[in-house]
């Protein structure tokens, strides 16, 4: 399986995320990313990619104009990367800025809508910026639609999320983990006075990830790296066994004593079993309705798998055996609807390894319209099957046979 992981021990900003996906290419993907980024049309930008040493290591920083001119100013408290509304930062500067203005989300999506990029990539870039809208909006206790991006709305900003999400398509990585993320320590001023590091909006973004101080003083994960990695990365902890192909340094502008980088790794990964937790229980005094009911509640609570099988109990009483899978995060509110809507006094809890095919759906353009494909891969096997409800609808429509219309999508 293609994986990435991510190496987070001097935090994160976008463009060494960025940066450090960049070197994972060979030379004409490179060619190609950075033809593609500086034709997407993102208004005043220039993208190019420059060599770095940090502590005796060559990287790549990912150098980012606007109107000819790189944002090296924005670089307060630790990396090239972009504050907005609770970061309003005293810049060290005094010449003026047109080009900072303070961008909607709604400004940002139109932007975003019109760059010649892929449509997976644009939906990417708006997701992540809403991640960041999120947070602001908590942060400030005004709603999204309320808040002003400063100088994440800039166009810098936009090529930074942007370049992420290109590099991940280009790549194609089947999944993406990270370790935990230093955050460094410390404060951070800004224009409204001095805020504790994480600083609020990039709190709520790692919310549920792990995260650490250390030694280092300063912000070391800016909102823009945090909501990428949340976006993008599938698990955070310890790496996984990998059988490393290639790897990445991407740089940031300050120097510290441990090398300021992210680095990544490019490799194989063996399909790895999935932790899953099974509680059974039997159940003899309640009706087929209720049992219906249950089985509803607890695949909204997460069930992975939920079902049922006739026993006959003691007394030869006919009952139910009620059998339901979860993942461990979600073990303790499917204990809950267990207990809360059937009638059982005890639950046995078993814990297995899963092993499965990673699946996803796409939808593909037919002769009779759009139809989802779910495809399955992994251990060495590919399936693939037409969603069946689209099957269903496309025979109402036509009169033709389920199995005509998967012999014509077939061939």
């Amino acid at each position: 399986m293609r994986t990435v992981f991510f190496y987070l021990g001097m935090g994160a900003a976008g463009d060494m995320i960025s940066a450090s996906l960049f070197e994972l290419l060979d030379e004409n993907a490179r060619e190609d990313f950075l033809s593609k980024i500086n034709h997407a049309g993102i208004p005043g930008v220039s993208v190019a990619a420059e060599k770095s040493m940090k502590c005796g290591i060559i990287g790549t920083h990912i150098k980012v104009t606007v109107n000819g001119e790189e944002e090296e100013s924005l670089d307060a408290g630790h990396h090239h990367e972009h504050h907005h509304e609770e970061q309003e930062h005293n810049h060290e500067h005094h010449h003026d800025h047109e080009h900072h203005h303070h961008a909607s989300m709604a400004e940002i999506e139109s932007t975003v809508e019109n760059l010649k990029l892929s449509d997976g990539v644009k939906s990417n870039v708006i997701q992540i910026y809403k991640l960041i809208a999120e947070a602001e909006s908590h942060a400030h206790g005004r709603p999204v639609s309320e808040i002003h991006f400063h100088e994440v709305g800039t166009m810098d900003a936009v090529a930074d999320i942007a370049s992420a999400c290109l590099l991940f398509e280009m790549l194609a990585p089947q999944k993406i983990f990270a370790s935990a993320v230093n955050v460094g320590s410390g404060h951070v001023h800004c224009a409204h006075g001095i805020l504790p590091v994480p600083a609020p909006a990039t709190a709520f973004i790692l919310r549920d990830i792990p995260i650490y101080g250390g030694h280092i003083s300063g912000e070391l994960c800016t909102p823009t790296g945090a909501a990428i990695l949340k976006h993008f990365v599938n698990h955070f902890g310890e790496m996984p066994p990998l059988r490393p192909i290639s790897y990445g340094y991407g740089m940031g502008k300050k120097d510290f004593e441990a090398a300021n980088c992210v680095r990544v790794i490019l490799g194989e990964c063996d399909e790895a079993p999935e932790k899953i937790y099974e509680y059974t229980c039997n159940l003899d005094d309640i009706s087929a309705e209720k049992i219906a009911f249950a089985m509803e509640r607890l695949f909204e609570a997460g069930a992975v798998e939920a079902y049922t099988i006739p026993v006959t109990m003691k007394k030869s009483r006919p009952g139910h055996l009620l059998c339901v899978m979860c993942r461990e995060k979600d073990k303790a509110k499917i204990l809950e609807t267990i207990f809360r809507h059937t009638t059982t006094l005890g639950v046995r809890e078993n814990v297995s390894n899963r092993y499965f095919m990673e699946r996803k759906i796409e939808t593909i353009k037919t002769e009779f319209g759009e139809v989802r494909v779910k495809r399955a891969e992994g251990f060495g096997v590919k399936r693939q099957k037409f969603e069946f409800e689209d099957l269903a609808k496309i025979a109402r429509e036509t009169g033709k046979s389920i199995a005509e219309i998967e012999g014509k999508l077939n061939d």
